[in-house]
């Protein structure tokens, strides 16, 4: 007896069977797409959220490189947290938490924040330094630094910060508009690594910058900002018509 018609049709029954059992144009199941507020896998909220200013792997992007264990031994969760759910003000930096008007919810902040540290951290990086407060504890004096200036930055970022051969200028009145007070100070202890821009402890051999020295040349460079950067002229002598 040949069987082989028999098993073909067995085979097709049992195929037309199981597609009774999906209505007509329902989607299996698992296929539907998830919602933004729920995603929570890390590479996704990063790349859509992060990557763009950060760098696809948390360095090389033009915003201060995430992937630096400096950093991230010298701010704390808490401090992160705070920037991503509420932006940086005056900065590019904007708010993403929900609450702020971004996108993100805090679950989906709590992931990204928890997976920065545990990618790319270094447990101990510090040990055995005096690293400076991420946030100042004390005013700057900005006359001592423009002398804090001279001693420490002026040999890659030229005379009062215009540039040199080794670094860019850092006076620069769009740079300056662009960055926060923080920002200026988290560049100063941390460096920017991918720029080969050394953190507080390699800008003078054998001396590392002091917490009120950081202090005072934020507050040097803080003052270099212009009133109104971008514009030919002066607000004061602006009249609308």
């Amino acid at each position: 007896m040949n069987r082989v018609p028999y098993l073909c049709v067995t085979g097709l029954l049992s195929i037309l069977l199981s597609a009774c059992g999906i209505p007509h144009g329902q989607p299996p199941e698992g296929s539907e797409p998830v919602a933004p507020d729920q995603i929570l896998e890390f590479g996704t909220l990063y790349g859509q959220n992060c990557s763009g200013c950060h760098g696809a792997n948390g360095k090389g992007g033009p915003a201060i490189a995430l992937a630096d264990p400096v950093y991230l031994a010298v701010a704390d969760d808490a401090a992160i947290r705070k920037a991503i759910a509420h932006g940086v003000s005056r900065t590019s930096m904007p708010a993403f938490a929900q609450s702020a008007g971004g996108m993100l919810t805090d679950k989906q902040i709590d992931v990204i924040v928890d997976e920065i540290r545990a990618r790319w951290s270094k447990p101990g990086v510090l040990i055995g330094t005096n690293p400076p407060s991420y946030a100042a504890k004390s005013t700057g004096d900005a006359q001592r630094g423009e002398q804090v200036f001279k001693v420490f930055c002026e040999s890659c970022h030229g005379p009062s910060g215009r540039g040199g051969q080794k670094a860019s200028a850092i006076t620069n009145d769009s740079f300056l508009s662009l960055v926060s007070d923080q920002g200026l100070r988290t560049i100063v202890i941390a460096g920017r690594p991918e720029l080969r821009a050394p953190d507080w402890r390699g800008n003078a051999p054998g001396k590392p910058m002091s917490d009120q020295e950081i202090n005072d040349v934020v507050s040097w460079l803080a003052s270099q900002r212009e009133p109104n950067p971008g514009r030919p002229y002066s607000t004061s002598s602006y009249t609308q018509h």
